[in-house]
């Protein structure tokens, strides 16, 4: 299992969530990822989930 971390943002920049999980795969990590912020209601609001190796998975501005 990897770990990935999903960060949400306001439009002025300031964090408003910031959570870490784990994922097998790149493709369930997206998953959680989008299942997460739906769940917050935050699929509008910026957003990106990161790899370990750095590679943005999901993005949102």
């Amino acid at each position: 299992m990897r770990t990935y971390k999903l960060t949400a943002f306001e439009q002025t920049g300031k964090l408003i969530m910031e959570e870490t999980f784990t994922a097998a795969t790149d493709e369930e990590a997206r998953d959680k990822g989008r299942a997460l912020l739906a769940e917050k209601e935050l699929l509008d609001q910026t957003h990106r989930l990161a790899s370990p190796a750095g590679k943005l998975l999901l993005f949102h501005s």
